[in-house]
């Protein structure tokens, strides 16, 4: 009986989603926002959601941002000046900034441009980037420069 439960465990596990998604600040990987989101049993309904603030070699610190339903994790990221970041998830917020890797507020707008935002595509966490403003319209095609002025009669 013993063996059979050791060999139904891993089943139990296999229904849990535990994965994460990255969203490089920099092109050189040390400054990142990465969400994890960690479903503890497969019959809970919610999932465990921290981030992993880092900006090496300074700072990396974990935050847990509490519990979302498990299919609805969708996070916005927004980016201020001096590497200060709100994350909002419907009515939440909170405020990260990546100097010393902490939380500054729970509360509060989000603030700042909106660099894209992490959420569930064929149920795995992804950050998707905004999209980029548009462009303005080019111009048509240029005048011809203007006749020179008559030289004035003497």
């Amino acid at each position: 009986m013993r063996k059979l439960l050791i060999a139904m465990l891993p089943l139990l596990l296999t229904g849990c989603a535990r994965d994460s998604a990255t969203y490089y600040v920099d092109s050189t990987n040390n400054h990142t926002l990465s969400l994890r989101r960690q479903q503890d049993y497969f019959w809970s309904d919610s999932a465990r959601v921290t981030l992993m603030a880092t900006r090496m070699p300074d700072c990396q610190r974990q935050i847990a941002l509490g519990e979302m339903a498990v299919d609805e994790v969708d996070v916005e990221v927004f980016a201020s000046p001096d590497n200060f970041w709100s994350l909002r998830s419907g009515d939440q917020v909170w405020q990260v900034e990546t100097q010393t890797c902490a939380l500054v507020s729970q509360a509060g707008p989000a603030t700042g441009t909106k660099v894209g935002e992490f959420k569930l595509v064929d149920d795995k966490l992804v950050f998707e980037p905004a999209a980029a403003p548009a462009a303005a319209p080019a111009a048509g095609p240029a005048a011809p420069p203007a006749a020179p002025a008559p030289a004035p009669a003497n």
